[in-house]
């Protein structure tokens, strides 16, 4: 897309160029050359616009592809969407730290099997790619199902705030972090309280603490935007 659009851009600039060299329509070579710089300044913007757009897209394609990698447990394709020292930090259970331990981490949350549902849906994408376009952050809600046939079955939300690394020209993940809102009960629903969050692993202890203490629903807590307010700036 963006070689594309560039494709077409450059022509046009050229004929524009001529058409200011040409006799009788700039005499004034000063002026002339101040309107070539400007396209090409036009063009960079361009260009930069359609690297950000494309950008986007990636990342956007990157968390969705996480959440049903998710939902089917699968924990290595998983394991590959994030950089070699990329950090994964689920509810209250603590910072786990490169990409081995990401991995030990998602299989010790079980196989995908008869009577399971772990479907986790990836909404409300957020993403701010930051000028150089070599790192981004995004903000994300998931809505959860999870349960096992007859014996539970619950409803969740969780907000994420990630960190993203364009790696030889592919975006990884580099900081997966899913603040938990709230988990309830499916059959008493959420006028009845909530259940409390995922424990921690047993004989899976994390590399760091949690960055971050709070409490789920009932309680409110609100995950901390990465973002400006895209109208006041502040």
């Amino acid at each position: 897309m963006k070689t594309r659009i560039i494709q077409i851009l450059i022509p046009l600039s050229l004929i524009c160029i001529l058409w200011i060299a040409s006799p009788g329509a700039a005499s004034d070579k000063t002026d002339a050359a101040s309107q070539v710089e400007a396209l090409k300044t036009q063009i960079a913007q361009i260009a930069h616009q359609v690297q950000n757009s494309q950008d986007v897209f990636a990342i956007n394609n990157l968390q969705d592809a996480y959440g049903y990698y998710v939902d089917k447990a699968k924990w290595d394709e998983i394991t590959d969407l994030f950089t070699n020292d990329g950090t994964l930090e689920i509810g209250l259970r603590g910072v786990y730290v490169g990409k081995e331990h990401v991995r030990a981490y998602l299989y010790r949350l079980g196989e995908l099997k008869y009577g399971t549902v772990f479907n986790h849906s990836q909404l409300q994408p957020i993403i701010t790619v930051d000028p150089e376009g070599k790192t981004a952050k995004g903000r994300w809600r998931a809505y959860i199902q999870v349960g096992q046939l007859q014996t539970r079955a619950q409803w969740g939300e969780a907000i994420y705030e990630n960190d993203y690394v364009k790696e030889d020209g592919v975006w990884k993940i580099k900081k997966l972090h899913a603040y938990f809102t709230y988990y309830v009960p499916y059959g008493k629903g959420w006028d009845q309280g909530g259940d409390p969050p995922p424990g921690p692993l047993a004989g899976l202890p994390p590399d760091q603490p949690t960055t971050e203490t709070y409490k789920l629903y009932p309680d409110v807590f609100i995950p901390p935007y990465h973002y400006k307010n895209p109208v006041t700036g502040k």
